[in-house]
């Protein structure tokens, strides 16, 4: 054999030693490394846990109506407990992602674990962005004054006038209606009459 050969094997066996030692160490401090890492993404002393199947909401502070979301908080997730609120619906956590490092989640989506926590008065309301001002223009536009107008004067309604009748005009309207009234009677009869005659 050759040098060069004998080369070939020497390293060809220095790195199979040198692979099977390093494969070993590895599965060795795996348990440790892995013991480790949970460590410390674990937090220690009083934490939460999202008991919710959804992601929840981080707010700033403990309202859902004066405090702004500032994040989420997947189901499953630990995170360091601060506080709670004074009325124990609200708990302070450890919120990185805020200016403040801080955040407030709903009790009723968590556990609270590790300890008792104590009482965390409410941080101040966030000022909004625009206030509310008023437009003296638009607001003109709807303040209406009414005319001046005069009040409804009483006219008196012109006098009654009643209708006189005499008997004379009663009378003579009666006769000519008796008249005429007679005269259909004569024609009628006079009809029947013929009529009776002209069947036999």
């Amino acid at each position: 054999m050759n040098v060069y050969v004998m080369k070939q094997i020497w390293f060809k066996m220095s790195l199979g030693i040198f692979t099977v030692t390093s494969l070993g160490m590895a599965i060795l401090n795996s348990p440790e490394r892995a013991a480790t890492h949970q460590a410390a993404s674990t937090p220690s002393g009083v934490i939460v846990t999202v008991t919710y199947p959804d992601p929840i909401n981080v707010r700033g502070g403990p309202s859902t109506v004066h405090y702004p979301i500032v994040g989420q908080l997947a189901p499953g997730a630990v995170v360091p407990a601060l506080g709670i609120s004074p009325g124990h619906e609200w708990v302070q956590i450890a919120f990185p992602q805020t200016p403040t490092g801080t955040g407030w989640v709903y009790a009723v989506f968590i556990t609270v674990s590790g300890g008792e926590l104590p009482v965390v008065e409410a941080p101040p309301t966030p000022t909004p962005l625009v206030t509310a001002t008023l437009d003296l223009t638009l607001a003109a536009a709807f303040n209406i004054q009414p005319t001046q107008t005069r009040l409804p004067t009483f006219t008196p309604p012109p006098p009654l006038t009643v209708p006189q009748f005499t008997e004379e005009s009663s009378s003579h309207s009666s006769s000519v209606f008796g008249i005429f009234i007679i005269g259909l009677g004569l024609i009628g009869g006079t009809g029947l009459l013929v009529s009776f005659i002209l069947r036999k």
